[in-house]
């Protein structure tokens, strides 16, 4: 679950929509996902993966969380790292099985992440987590890099929780997080932030920042 652009359609808030039943929608749509957020040419070299691609190390073993189709961890093995892949939605599973890359099912709430490792890539995903969550998640992810290593982020700005309505009626949960909140949260758990930045997307505001452990806060 990857991308700037999603086939979602924002809807009325409704805290009746979970993390739960995000997982449901996505899991009926990964073809219409793969198809709507596939790269194009022009857009292959995004700015938040050569930031991250500048501070790991060549070979460098990466977690990334809700792989989606996989198109960002193609960007980042076609570099010489080495992604492990996972998603909560067996549907992204099996379309990465298909397409010959090898993907596993995660829980990012309930299941361990493993690790250490150099470096963890969650974009446009952990927004599905419920807000009083995101906290427990973010601090097992920083508890899965090594010292040094980074996180990329890419996160719905604002305020509060609303519900989106997919094409085929299903709801996703997103929550809102004012950018300030977020950094200093990761700052308490040792992320400092390395770079950041900002922009308007169909669905509102995303930032997106690279963190690394350990660095001078």
């Amino acid at each position: 679950m990857t991308a700037s652009e999603t086939p979602k359609e924002s809807g009325q808030a409704n805290r009746s929509a979970s993390n739960t039943s995000t997982l449901t929608g996505y899991e009926g749509c990964a073809d219409e996902y793969a198809e709507t957020t596939a790269p194009k040419p022009e857009a292959a070299d995004q700015p938040a993966l050569i930031e991250l691609l500048k501070a790991v190390e060549p070979g460098s073993r990466l977690l990334e969380i809700g792989s989606g189709p996989g198109w960002d961890a193609d960007w980042l093995e076609e570099r010489g790292l080495a992604v492990r892949r996972t998603d909560g939605a067996e549907s992204f599973v099996q379309f990465q099985a298909a397409r010959g890359r090898q993907a596993e099912r995660l829980d990012v709430i309930h299941e361990p992440l493993g690790g250490p490792y150099d470096g963890v890539v969650a974009l446009h995903v952990l927004q599905h987590v419920e807000r009083e969550v995101l906290p427990s998640v973010f601090a097992a992810i920083a508890a899965a890099i090594r010292d040094g290593g980074a996180f990329l982020l890419a996160l719905r700005e604002g305020q509060g929780e609303t519900a989106e309505i997919g094409s085929k009626g299903n709801e996703y949960y997103v929550a809102l997080w004012p950018r300030a909140e977020i950094i200093a949260i990761l700052a308490a758990l040792g992320l400092g932030l390395l770079w950041s930045h900002s922009f308007e997307g169909r669905e509102g505001r995303w930032l997106t920042a690279l963190f690394r452990k350990g660095a001078s806060l």
